[in-house]
Order: structure tokens, then C-alpha cells, then sequence
């Protein structure tokens, strides 16, 4: 099984060696059928403290890393 690639802007670098990456959604209402625009945090690792707050980063889907880690931030 492939692992998943998601694209999203990180709020928080404060942790060491750890992002907060935004990941937004659109999708159609089912009834109202307008455009809406869900978000979603997750924490990815970041090994050498690159990313910034603000940086639009990609992140990958990995093992465990730690209780709330389970995405890696890949290097472009």
C-alpha cells in the first residue's frame, strides 16, 4: 500500500524537531452544495529544524514516531 503525500502550511515550529502542518480541505455539502473548507493539524517530523512557520511543506505518511507523530516532512 502506497503511502499517503499531503501539501500544507506549518503554524508551529517551536518543538525541536517538530512541525505543526495545516492540511486544508474542500469539498462539496451534501445538501447545501456549497464549497466548504475544512482543516486539520498534524505533527510531523522535522530532523534538521528547516521548516519555518508560514513554509508550504509536504509530508508523508510513516510509522510511529512518538504519540502523536506519524507523518515526516520530505525534503524538496
Amino acid at each position: 500500500m502506497p503511502k499517503r503525500v499531503m501539501q500544507g502550511v506549518v503554524v508551529s515550529d517551536t518543538n525541536d524537531k517538530t512541525v505543526v502542518v495545516r492540511i486544508e480541505r474542500r469539498y462539496t455539502h451534501p445538501l447545501l452544495k456549497k464549497t466548504v473548507r475544512t482543516s486539520k493539524k498534524y505533527h510531523a517530523h522535522d530532523e534538521d529544524n528547516r521548516c519555518k512557520a508560514g513554509d508550504i511543506v509536504r509530508i508523508e505518511e510513516t510509522r510511529p514516531l512518538s504519540k502523536t507523530k506519524r507523518w515526516v516532512v520530505l525534503a524538496d
